[in-house]
């Protein structure tokens, strides 16, 4: 039997429909659906086929639902099957069958969910992306922590992902950002400029303050002296010309912010497969030849564009800009490539970034964004769609902001000022794991609320604490059964063979089917790109187990152990199993471990 039942009963529904409607292309059967009822009493699973079918079968959904019903219940292990409305029909499964998913459970191990959906298809899937100006703050972290449980769910449902990071390092910000760090490196030698005077003589002042950059400073001094520095009349350290030190400068910034980024990312369980530099990819001369490749297409032109929105004409300089002509391929207007003074615009740069993961070999593409770029989302595919003729998909993950809460006050927080709380903080004050967790609470384009105090809380409310301690029980569970040889050997492929026809209570019967959707659960996460779908999974998983745990404090013939019962006992300890290598298989999608016992 398939370890996934939803899968096998789907297929006996496809295969009666095309029975019934051999007309009906494939490509509509497709969308034939076989989901968990919300009641048990209506059954295990219900179809939409005769709602779906109808209008290409040219029948009523009420007569293909009949015959539906008609075909399914010769079935086997189908135990009764009703139409149920206009165009559903439920399906109740022979307990047996249901059973038989703990078994398959507990050969498959944490494997079990895994799935060929994907079918190898090379996913790049790009998230955090931070520019290199300073250390990971907890703006970033949402969508650091959706894009890796979302890059997991992927290769669960059979998907070859890379994991990836690409390195802002070719704009103005990390030109500003040198220039800070040059500061913090005459600070190091005791330069007599105060911060006034060193901004007064930088472009654009001095933007970054954080404290952030001492350490760099420091670590220019010794490594460079006073190489890098001109001396003043008074023997102290000043500002040198730019041509002699910035590039130097720079690049030593970018690589000791990009080592605290990936050593902070670490800390939160995020280990990305390629590390792209924008600078690297414009010095290869990719960005030029997607560019080119464009215009020979005759997708770019010089043109002038209206003001935007806002702006009224006379706050609004009319010039001729190269343009690419993004409204054929499905955007508002049409997106300039060059800057006033030349040089090109991020989006171009994005375009050429995009080019060089095709050129990779990456089959589709996802970027993991927060919610202020969603503005950019449709010049981004029109690109990807000239550069590819649409055979490589741009899909976009839209992150939402998070407020931290600290004793119910929001957390404010200024990366340029250095005010702001560090990812570190936050996994140092609550944890990693709470971190991932709580990430993952609400879909990515909801806003949410990080409440330190409740992350930590020993509650029902927290699904942290609520999720690990069903875990924790499972396992405690397991342990005490070990200790007692009366009950026989415990480990999953002992309790695979174990006689399951002790499990007949509600509340068992109620995990079983819960446990039975996990193979479905993650092929539909993976399809709709959401993570946070896994967290709500486990979160019911979680209630479902302490719901059968609290009907044995009031009911002794439900408890787990008895001593009087071994047969009955070995047939809910494969139950609590099954159970824990679900929580651990979710857990692992979500990027967090699994506690053995809760303290």
């Amino acid at each position: 039997m398939s370890e996934c039942v939803f899968v096998q009963y789907r297929h006996h529904v496809l295969d009666t429909v095309r029975r019934l409607l051999p007309d009906v292309p494939e490509e509509i059967l497709a969308r034939v659906e076989l989901t968990p009822t919300r009641d048990p009493a209506h059954g295990d699973m219900a179809t939409n086929a005769a709602l779906l079918l109808a209008k290409a079968g040219r029948r009523k959904p009420a007569d293909i639902a009949a015959d539906l019903v008609d075909a399914l219940a010769k079935v086997a292990g189908v135990a009764a099957v009703a139409a149920a409305g206009p165009g559903f029909v439920n399906i109740t499964l022979h307990p047996d069958v249901l059973r038989g998913v703990l078994p398959a459970i507990l050969r498959a191990g944490e494997g079990y969910g895994a799935s060929k959906l994907g079918q190898g298809v090379r996913v790049n899937v790009e998230y955090v992306s931070a520019n290199p100006t300073g250390p990971m703050h907890v703006g970033h972290c949402r969508g650091a922590v959706v894009g890796d449980a979302l890059a997991n769910l992927l290769a669960k449902a059979g998907f070859d992902v890379t994991k990836e990071f690409y390195i802002n390092d070719a704009g103005t910000q990390v030109r500003a950002l040198a220039w800070a760090a040059y500061w913090r490196y005459l600070q190091a030698l005791g330069t007599a400029l105060s911060q006034d005077e060193f901004a007064a003589q930088t472009p654009g002042g001095l933007q970054y303050q954080g404290e952030y950059l001492i350490p760099v400073g420091m670590e220019l001094a010794a490594q460079y002296g006073a190489k890098l520095a001109e001396t003043a009349p008074d023997g102290t350290a000043c500002i040198a010309p730019e041509a002699t030190w910035l590039e130097t400068v720079r690049g030593f910034t970018i690589a000791h912010m990009l080592n605290a980024i990936k050593e902070d990312l670490a800390a939160l369980g995020v280990h990305q497969d390629v590390f792209t530099s924008e600078a690297d990819v414009l010095a290869r001369g990719v960005t030029d030849e997607a560019i080119g490749r464009l215009d020979a297409e005759g997708l770019l032109y010089e043109g002038v564009l209206e003001p935007p929105k806002g702006k009224l004409p006379e706050d609004w300089e009319e010039r001729e800009q190269l343009l690419f002509r993004s409204t054929r391929f499905g955007d508002d207007v049409d997106r300039p490539l060059r800057k006033s003074d030349g040089t090109n615009t991020y989006f171009a740069n994005d375009i050429g970034y995009h080019a060089d993961k095709v050129a990779r070999g990456a089959q589709m593409m996802i970027d993991v964004w927060g919610a202020d770029h969603g503005g950019y989302v449709k010049r981004m595919k029109a690109a990807v769609r000239a550069l590819t003729a649409d055979s490589v998909p741009l899909e976009v993950v839209l992150c939402q902001i998070v407020h931290i809460l600290r004793d119910g006050q929001p957390v404010r927080m200024s990366k340029r000022a250095g005010t702001f709380v560090t990812l570190r903080d936050l996994i140092d004050e609550v944890g990693r794991d709470a971190v991932r967790f709580t990430m993952l609470t609400r879909k990515s384009d909801a806003q949410m609320e990080f409440d330190l105090d409740l992350v930590v809380a020993q509650q029902r409310d927290n699904p942290v604490f609520y999720v690990q301690y069903a875990h924790a029980r499972c396992r405690s569970v397991l342990r005490a059964a070990l200790d007692d040889a009366a009950y026989g050997p415990v480990a999953d492929a002992a309790l695979a063979e174990a006689a399951l026809d002790a499990l007949t209570s509600d509340a068992e019967m109620a995990l079983i089917r819960r446990l039975a959707e996990w193979p479905r659960l993650v092929e539909a996460a993976a399809l709709a790109r959401e993570p946070h779908r896994v967290a709500f999974y486990l979160a019911e998983l979680a209630g479902d187990f302490h719901a059968l745990w609290n009907r044995g404090r009031d009911d002794a013939s439900l408890r787990f152990l008895q001593p009087d019962a071994v047969e009955a006992t070995r047939a809910r300890l494969a139950l609590v199993a099954a159970t824990a290598t679900v929580i651990r298989s979710g857990l692992a999608v979500m990027g967090v471990d699994p506690v053995e016992e809760m303290r």
